[in-house]
């Protein structure tokens, strides 16, 4: 083969990957295809860019708070949306992997680099404990009603755990773990850098972090559910008795998608104490557990896009709703599951989705 030959092969592969990295973004398994949806998706990044400059310091440090749980809502659907399997565990890794970042960084500091080292100490950590309990799950055979029973109960019991943590006993190191008060003291993400190192406070740097890897973790995971793998997490939801006599193995699938998922989770974790420099069992308990469930289901549990958003609008509904209290928004938020599960079981979005859809073909239908 010639040197001019072998240069068009190479092109040609090239090519090709190229071109399967773009079907499978636009793959049947996620809403959202064609141009008017990706100039509509890069007209939404142009505004997530410019939003700094048009609001005031407080509201950029919100919204970084809701980029932080993102990750957690993405994993959920993940799990949940396209495997099947209705976790409550989400929490226990958020949980697990910010008391992990507050250990590695209060004993060792923001220096060199250290902040992220624990946050990949932090998800590394979520990622371990979801390979022992899935192991344990599907491996075991549990599965339906019976696998969010046994993942609310680990989350509950962690949480009690580190609630009886106070004491100058309960430490690790220079991290005192603080009981029901939490952890404090961990320092905010710090990025080794010529001239001194950047610490990513909750300002515009962090939100334009955060909103980069919002953007990155929704692309990436959209490739995953259309692939191979993803047609089988969807195959296996839809029917795992199906999946199983065709060859596949179901168990080992599941596990996969509940490490991932929940390494999401523990991301969201280390995201949320480094914003906040905080981190406390109130995190993990049963209302804190059920949130993710809310907003997952809310936006449209099946679609990644679906829960993209639907996150972000139900995170703004639920804090706006907490000026009247609490209690009242919690209220508000079951109600609204409520509704959805009744009437729309697919989700808002998926549901205005399939409301457009009709009325174009019945428009089209009279003309």
């Amino acid at each position: 083969m010639s040197i001019s030959q072998r240069q068009g092969a190479e092109a040609a592969r090239s090519d090709s990957r190229g071109s399967s990295w773009v079907r499978l973004v636009n793959g049947p398994q996620t809403l959202g295809r064609g141009p008017l949806f990706w100039v509509g998706f890069a007209v939404a990044i142009g505004a997530a860019v410019a939003y700094p400059a048009f609001v005031d310091g407080w509201s950029v440090g919100n919204t970084a708070y809701f980029f932080c749980w993102v990750f957690m809502a993405l994993g959920l659907s993940l799990i949940w949306g396209y495997t099947g399997s209705l976790s409550f565990g989400q929490t226990a890794f958020f949980g697990l992997a910010g008391y992990t970042y507050g250990v590695v960084t209060i004993n060792f500091g923001a220096a060199y680099g250290m902040t992220i080292v624990g946050l990949l100490v932090g998800v590394g950590m979520s990622c371990m404990a979801a390979a022992l309990l899935g192991y344990l799950l599907y491996y075991g055979r549990i599965s339906g009603v019976f696998l969010g029973i046994v993942t609310l109960s680990t989350t509950l019991v962690f949480a009690t755990f580190m609630a009886q943590t106070a004491g100058p006993k309960w430490a690790i190191g220079d991290a005192r773990l603080g009981g029901d008060n939490g952890m404090t003291g961990m320092p905010p993400l710090t990025v080794p850098w010529f001239g001194g190192d950047i610490a990513l406070y909750s300002g515009v740097p962090l939100y334009y972090l955060l909103l980069a890897m919002v953007v990155l973790c929704y692309l990436c995971l959209r490739i995953l559910v259309n692939s191979r793998f993803g047609n089988v997490l969807v195959a296996i939801r839809e029917n795992p008795h199906r999946a199983e006599m065709l060859g596949y193995d179901i168990r080992r699938y599941q596990l996969i998608a509940f490490v991932i998922g929940s390494g999401l989770a523990g991301l969201s974790g280390v995201l949320y104490t480094a914003w906040g420099q905080y981190i406390s069992p109130s995190n993990m308990n049963l209302a804190a557990a059920a949130l993710p469930i809310i907003w997952v289901a809310v936006g449209g549990r099946k679609d990644l896009t679906a829960t993209l958003v639907g996150t972000l609008v139900v995170l703004g509904v639920f804090q706006n709703l907490t000026i009247f209290g609490s209690y009242y928004a919690f209220v508000i938020m079951g109600l609204l599951l409520v509704i959805v599960v009744v009437f729309l079981p697919k989700g808002l979005i998926p549901g205005l989705v399939q409301l457009v859809s009709r009325i174009r073909r019945r428009k089209g239908d009279m003309s």
